[in-house]
């Protein structure tokens, strides 16, 4: 296995992880905390697809919106 594929897997579970407990998080701040997470995670994917645009699109927009 090719540390892209470790990379890519530890993303993957990462952004799903999170998700999840974007759901099940009682607390407000908590579930904003994992959403943010969540958008590094898939900021993640896509600087490893070499979309650097909309990684850093991604990162501005989303997560830096809600920071």
């Amino acid at each position: 296995m090719s540390p892209t594929q470790i990379v890519f897997w530890l993303l993957s579970v990462v952004a799903l992880v999170s998700a999840l407990m974007v759901l099940i998080s009682r607390n407000p701040v908590n579930s904003v905390l994992w959403l943010i997470l969540t958008f590094f995670a898939i900021s993640g994917h896509y600087l490893l697809l070499n979309a650097q645009f909309l990684f850093v699109v991604n990162l501005i927009v989303y997560a830096g919106a809600i920071m």
